[in-house]
Parts: structure tokens; sequence; C-alpha cells
């Protein structure tokens, strides 16, 4: 078989299709590359009018992880996919969901996991990246926090949770909500962990070495 086994020549290729094939004019220019990235997330560069961003958006998350943020991440899935050698201190990169005391969390507020979760980020919820790619329900008591608790509020909200049930609701709530956080998501149920992920590395991409 006749495959490309360069990885540079593999990166440069797909974003040069990234590029040839989504409507990128709709973007500024601070969000260019974030939008890029997460075309190559998932492969399909028609999700580019779906993309949400609050004003400044892109400023707060590259402050955020320029000072050392941590990064709240929903899934292990989304933890994983962050090229921490890339961040330009040593984040701390955390997800709490396998936690033995998400669960007891859980059951004791009949909610999932990924909701419970929330309650442990509290702590460390002021100034941080969150970076949502699975579960609707924590996107949706994230928010709750942040009405409850409003000094506690994170510097940037990446929303990208998938599904059938809640993920769009979600998003809508992120996007339409007066909650004062910088975000970024992408409307409907198309999301994910390799979006989530993809977010923060693009945020993180000037600090490369």
């Amino acid at each position: 078989m006749d495959w490309l086994h360069n990885p540079d020549e593999i990166y440069r290729r797909s974003f040069a299709i990234v590029r040839d094939e989504a409507d990128l004019s709709i973007v500024p220019d601070d969000m260019t590359d974030i939008a890029i990235r997460l075309v190559h997330a998932c492969g399909m560069p028609e999700i580019i009018p779906d993309l949400r961003w609050s004003d400044g958006a892109a400023q707060a998350a590259r402050d955020a992880i320029s000072s050392g943020a941590p990064v709240l991440c929903d899934v292990q899935m989304v933890a994983e996919g962050i090229m921490a050698a890339c961040l330009p201190t040593k984040h701390q990169i955390y997800s709490m969901i396998r936690l033995p005391s998400v669960a007891a969390i859980a059951e004791e507020q009949s909610t999932t996991r990924s909701a419970a979760q929330v309650e442990l980020w509290k702590p460390l919820l002021k100034g941080s990246v969150v970076a949502i790619g699975n579960a609707p329900t924590a996107l949706f008591r994230l928010l709750e926090v942040i009405a409850e608790e409003p000094a506690q509020k994170p510097a940037i909200i990446l929303g990208f949770p998938v599904g059938f049930v809640g993920a769009a609701e979600s998003k809508d709530a992120l996007h339409e909500i007066d909650h004062g956080v910088p975000y970024l998501t992408l409307l409907g149920r198309r999301g994910g962990s390799a979006m989530a992920s993809a977010a923060v590395n693009a945020f993180a991409k000037k600090y490369e070495k």
C-alpha cells in the first residue's frame, strides 16, 4: 500500500485541505487557527458556521494558559489528548471522574458522575481552563455552579459535549445565558473529547518550542 509516513507532511497536508475546504472567511483572525484545529480534530469542514465564541475568548484562553492555570476535563480522554509538553508551564491537568468519591456524590445527588465531579472542581475553578468533551451534564452543572458562586468563575469554558440527549441544549445554554465567562463551543449534537483537547492545544500552540 502507498501511504504517507512523515508526520510533519501529514499535518501540513491536513491543514492545507482544511484551509481549502472550510469557509474561514466568517472566522476572525484570532480564532482562525483554533477553527482549523477543530475541523482537523473531527474531519468536518462544515462545522465552521456552527462554532460560537464570546468576544475575547481567544485572549482569555491564552492568558489563562500562559499563567499556568489548571485545566479541568470532564473525562480522561480529554486530559490524555492535551499536549502537556506544548504548554508554557507545568500545568495541572485534572479529570476527576474516576475518583471513588465521585460515585458517592453522584448517588447522593441523584445525578451523573460527570456532573458530580464538578463539586470537586470548585476549589480549582476560579481562573481555570475548563474543557468538556463528552458530558452535557457536566456543562449544565458547571453553569449552575457559576450562577451559585459567581466569584469562582473559570477563565474560559471550552464546551464540546456530544450526543443526542442534552448536548445541544447544554451548548445553547452556554451560548445564550449571561454567565459572564468567555467560551468556545460548537452548537448542535456534534462535539467530542478530541475537539475539546484540540481546543486546548490550539490555544497553547503559540507556546510550542
